[in-house]
């Protein structure tokens, strides 16, 4: 007989189907991440985890072993987790519906496939597009971690659906929604932290658009390449890759705002100046009108909004000591935001467009309008605490470190307040910590 679950930890293994070997692989992984590869680093017999969730523990495990149960569950403490399940869940009814509505509708989609032998119903094609669309455009709405999970779920769907076929057509255009997916993997993998994986992502997506003759989705790829160089240090590969971006026929002009804030960014890191400037310029001009099927067919993630070029020419400014600019343009990026509906405003743009606000008035020893201005960085959950904020949060911190704010209050509470924001954040909790250090430093 099925007996109630005695703890949370318990209650939230049923409820994620966490199996003993699962949660052992997981636990253990994490244990590596956080603690290094050693005997040290806390194991998980399966003796103990029926202990666990059996509510047979007296007090709590290791501090270390909590570390990492904290890390598995990001919201709940030790405490908690070893203490009695929920009552009641109000979510679940909701949760358990929409999923059966899900899954009734998959499986209905695939029974009426199943006749075909050689063909798939050209309807399964479009509500795939229609997924692949809808996570675009609500990627800036969920964490990163939870967009990874729903997109390479939708990528496994679509790999079953291009077996299924022998259509040219469908092919091709099951092939593009493979880019598509791969393409928003790669973003969501470089806002994780897991930079390498990342680019082969990207790598994967220039590969489908490439294959497809799909020019935006490998416009889209190698713009994504670019800033993955960049952000590793390797300047000069991401303006070459921003400039092959540009170089595809048949782009809009939102996909050309993109790829030349990314090329500005590129050659800020190499110390051009000039040539930022100009990328800068070309970035932000009207253009003729054009669009694309992808960047602004698809948008959400594929898009550039203006307050997102605002953001990223406010970034590159810093970079190359326009404090001025720099400013100006994180507050048009706030201005823009505040102008969209709630359901289309960016945390993640929000966030980086205050932190470089921050950062211009640090450098122009304004320490509490610095203050003032990361409030909003303060606000950001930490599920939504993207690479790019950990970043630009992490350069403030080490601006504080410098001798003239050594013995201040107010300086040391704000670089004590990034330390805590950025230890919290995906990327350090549950990303390579040692990619990170690598381009905070």
């Amino acid at each position: 007989m099925r007996t109630e679950p005695r703890t949370l930890l318990a209650w939230l293994c049923a409820r994620d189907k966490v199996t003993y070997r699962r949660f052992a692989k997981d636990f253990t992984a994490l244990g590596v991440r956080l603690f290094g590869n050693s005997s040290a680093s806390p194991t998980c017999g399966e003796t103990q985890f029926r202990r666990w969730t059996g509510g047979q523990l007296q007090g709590l495990p290791v501090t270390e072993a909590c570390q990492i149960l904290e890390a598995m569950w990001p919201g709940y403490t030790a405490e908690q987790l070893f203490g009695p399940p929920p009552t009641v869940d109000p979510q679940a009814p909701a949760k358990d519906l929409e999923e059966r509505v899900r899954m009734t509708a998959e499986e209905a989609l695939e029974g009426a496939d199943a006749t075909a032998s050689t063909s798939i119903s050209d309807n399964t094609i479009e509500e795939l597009r229609d997924q692949v669309e809808a996570v675009a455009r609500r990627y800036h709405l969920v964490p990163s971690a939870e967009a990874y999970e729903t997109v390479d779920r939708l990528r496994l769907a679509i790999e079953r659906q291009r077996d299924r076929t022998q259509v040219p057509v469908q092919q091709q255009q099951l092939m593009i929604l493979n880019g598509q997916a791969a393409a928003l993997l790669a973003v969501a993998a470089f806002d994780l932290g897991y930079f390498p994986s990342a680019r082969a992502l990207a790598r994967t997506a220039a590969v489908f658009g490439e294959t497809t003759r799909f020019t935006p989705l490998q416009a889209f790829a190698d713009g994504t390449l670019a800033y993955i160089s960049y952000h590793t240090g390797n300047a000069t590969e991401a303006v070459a890759k921003a400039t092959r971006a540009l170089s595809y026929g048949g782009l809009g002009d939102m996909a050309g705002r993109r790829h030349q804030a990314i090329k500005a960014r590129a050659h800020a890191h190499l110390g051009d100046v000039t040539s930022a400037r100009q990328a800068i310029l070309l970035s932000s001009e009207d253009g003729s009108g054009h669009q694309d099927d992808l960047h602004d067919g698809v948008g959400g993630e594929f898009a550039f909004s203006l307050e997102r070029l605002a953001m990223s020419t406010s970034t590159t400014a810093l970079i190359i000591g326009d404090v001025a600019q720099a400013e100006a343009d994180a507050r048009r990026a706030l201005d823009l935001i505040e102008q969209q509906p709630a359901e289309e405003q960016s945390a993640h743009v929000r966030a980086g467009a205050a932190a470089d606000l921050a950062y211009a008035r640090l450098i122009a020893s304004h320490v509490d309008g610095a203050a003032e201005a990361l409030q909003l960085v303060w606000a950001i959950p930490e599920e939504r605490r993207q690479t790019g904020i950990v970043v630009r949060t992490a350069r403030i911190g080490r601006h504080l470190n410098r001798p003239e704010y050594h013995g201040s209050p107010l300086p040391r509470e704000l670089r004590e307040r990034v330390e805590e924001f950025n230890r919290a954040s995906p990327p350090h909790r549950i990303g390579p910590h040692i990619g990170l250090l690598a381009i905070e430093s």
